[in-house]
C-alpha cells in the first residue's frame, strides 16, 4: 500500500482558510436548506435514506458487505458479570496493571464487553494518559488549517471507509467529518510522516468506539508505539515485518512456507493490508473486534499470529496447495479466505494457542535488519522501538504521570450497602441504640454556645494557635464506594 500523494484531488482550502469551511465542503447538498435538514437527522444512515433498513449490533446495514449473519451471543448474565469485572479494573487501572496484568490479558482474550470497549482501548493503549498529558492539544490541531497536500488525499479517502456502516454512510455526515478531523490532526502532529491511506480504516474503527479526541490519541499510540514506521513514506517497517512473518511461517507451517517460496510470492503481496489495517478490512467484524482487544493488550505479536493462522489454514495442507498451482491462484486464495478460518471462536482460539512470542519476533527482527543492511544499506526511516502491548507501554512512560483512578461521582452513606453486596443487617436493639446516639449527637451540635462561652473562645483564639477543625461533611459524601465514575464519557456507545 503506497504512500498517498496530494495530486489531482478535490480542491483543499488554502492555508489561510478556516477549518470549518473545509469540513463544510464534505457535505455538499443542493442548497443550504437541504444541508440543514440532513444535519438535523438522528444518524448518518437516515440522512442517506437508509432509515428503513435494519442495522446490526455493530452498526452495519443488514445485508451489506460488513454485516454479519448469525453470531454466537454471550449470555446476558455472563456479559453483566464481565462488565462488572471490567469496571472494577478500569476504576483501579494502575493497581491492576502493576499486580494483575496476566488477568487483564486473559480477560482481553475472552473479549472486552462492547459497552466498555472504547474506554478499555484507551487505557490499554496509553491514549488516556496521552490525552491527560496534552490537554487542549487536539483542539489546537483541530482549529489549524492543515497542509493542503494532505487534505486533498484525506477528503478523497473518506467515503471509502466502511461505507455501509451507519456512521460513515452519509457523505459529509458526522462520521466522515470526525474522520477528517482526526486524520488531519495527525498530519499536523507528525508533519514528517504526513498521511498514509492505511491510517484511515484504523481511525474509523476507533471512531466507532470513542469521540474524536480520544480516537486521535489512540491513533497516535498505534502509529508510534504499536506499529512504528508502518505509515512512513518508504514503508520500510512493513517490508521488514513481511520478512519476519515469512520466516516465522517456516516453523508454523512448512507446507505453506514451501509453496510460497516455490511460487516466489513476495510477502508484501498478501500481508500489507493485513498488517497496516490491523485486519480491519479482512476479517468478519466480530473477529476484528476480538483481534483488536488482544492487540491493544499484547501488541504486534497478535497481528503476526493472526497472519500465521490464516496462512497455515489457507495453504497448510497438500490438498489445499494442489488447488493453487500458480501465483494468481495462490493470491486469490489469500484474498478470498474461507469463512470458517475467519470465524470468531475458531480464529481466537488458534491465535491464543499459537506459540509465537515477543522474543521470537524481536530475534527475527534483528536477523532481518542485518540482512537488510547488508543488501540495501541503512534504513532511511529511524522509527522508535516497537513496544509489545499495554504493559510495555506503561513501563516505558517517563517520569511520574497522573494516576488513572477516576473520582467517584455517586456516593452512598456508610450504612447503606451497595446493590448486590451481602451486608449483614444489624439487630433491632443495636440499631435503635445507634439511632439514639446519633440523635443526641446532632442535638449537641445544633445547640448554640452560651454568650460567655463564645467570648472565652474568642479570647483564647488570640493567644493560642488555631487548631484544625474538620469541616462538617454530609453523610452522602463519607463513603468511598461508587456505582459509577466521572469518566462515564469514556463508555462510548
Amino acid at each position: 500500500m503506497a504512500k498517498s500523494n496530494g495530486e489531482n484531488g478535490p480542491r483543499a482550502p488554502a492555508a489561510g482558510e478556516s477549518l470549518s469551511g473545509t469540513r463544510e465542503s464534505l457535505a455538499q447538498g443542493p442548497d443550504a436548506a437541504t444541508t440543514d435538514e440532513l444535519s438535523s437527522l438522528g444518524s448518518d444512515s437516515e440522512a442517506n435514506g437508509f432509515a428503513e433498513r435494519r442495522i446490526d449490533k455493530f452498526g452495519f446495514i443488514v445485508g451489506s458487505q460488513g454485516a454479519e449473519g448469525a453470531l454466537e451471543e454471550v449470555p446476558l448474565e455472563v456479559l453483566r458479570q464481565r462488565e462488572s469485572k471490567w469496571l472494577d479494573m478500569l476504576n483501579n487501572w494502575d493497581k491492576w496493571m502493576a499486580k494483575k496484568h496476566k488477568k487483564i490479558r486473559l480477560r482481553c482474550q475472552k473479549g472486552i464487553p462492547p459497552s466498555l470497549r472504547g474506554r478499555a482501548w484507551q487505557y490499554l493503549s496509553g491514549g488516556k494518559v496521552k490525552l491527560q498529558q496534552n490537554p487542549g492539544k487536539f483542539d489546537e490541531l483541530d482549529m489549524s488549517p492543515g497542509d493542503p497536500k494532505w487534505l486533498d488525499v484525506i477528503e478523497r479517502d473518506l467515503h471509502r471507509q466502511f461505507p455501509f456502516h451507519e456512521m460513515f454512510v452519509s457523505r459529509g455526515g458526522h462520521g466522515q467529518q470526525d474522520l477528517f478531523r482526526v486524520l488531519k490532526a495527525y498530519t499536523l502532529y507528525r508533519p514528517e510522516e504526513g498521511y498514509c491511506q492505511a491510517q484511515a480504516p484504523i481511525a474509523a474503527v476507533l471512531l466507532m468506539h470513542m469521540p474524536a479526541e480520544q480516537a486521535f490519541w489512540c491513533l497516535v499510540q498505534i502509529c508510534e508505539k504499536y506499529l512504528p514506521g508502518y505509515y512512513s513514506e518508504k514503508l520500510e517497517a512493513i517490508q521488514l515485518d513481511g520478512e519476519i512473518l515469512f520466516s516465522l511461517l517456516q516453523k508454523v507451517s512448512p507446507v505453506a512456507h514451501k509453496h510460497l517460496s516455490r511460487q516466489k510470492i513476495d510477502p508484501l503481496l498478501y500481508m500489507t493490508e493485513w498488517f497496516m489495517c490491523a485486519f480491519s478490512r479482512t476479517l468478519p467484524w466480530s473477529s476484528v473486534l476480538r483481534v483488536w482487544d488482544m492487540f491493544f493488550c499484547e501488541g504486534v505479536k497478535i497481528i503476526f499470529r493472526v497472519g500465521l493462522v490464516l496462512l497455515k489454514h489457507a495453504l497448510g495442507s497438500p490438498e489445499k496447495v494442489k488447488a493453487c498451482q500458480g501465483q494468481y491462484e495462490t493470491i486469490e486464495r489469500l484474498r478470498s479466505l474461507s469463512p470458517k478460518i475467519m470465524q470468531e471462536a475458531f480464529l481466537v482460539q488458534e491465535v491464543v494457542e499459537l506459540p509465537v512470542t515477543e522474543r521470537q519476533i524481536e530475534r527475527e527482527h534483528l536477523i532481518q535488519l542485518r540482512r537488510w543492511q547488508e543488501t540495501r544499506g541503512e534504513l532511511q526511516c529511524c522509527s522508535p522501538p516497537r513496544l509489545h502491548g499495554a504493559k510495555a507501554i506503561l513501563d516505558a512512560e517517563p517520569g511520574p504521570r497522573p494516576a488513572l483512578q477516576p473520582s467517584p461521582s455517586i456516593r452512598l452513606p456508610p450504612d447503606v450497602p451497595l446493590p448486590g453486596s451481602k451486608a449483614k443487617p444489624k439487630p433491632p436493639k443495636q440499631a435503635q441504640k445507634e439511632q439514639r446516639k446519633q440523635t443526641k449527637a446532632r442535638g449537641q451540635l445544633e445547640k448554640p454556645p452560651a454568650p460567655n462561652q463564645a467570648m472565652v473562645v474568642a479570647a483564647a483564639g488570640d493567644a493560642c494557635p488555631p487548631q484544625h477543625v474538620p469541616p462538617k461533611v454530609s453523610a452522602h459524601h463519607c463513603s468511598q464506594e461508587s456505582l459509577t465514575s466521572q469518566e462515564s464519557e469514556d463508555t462510548y456507545l
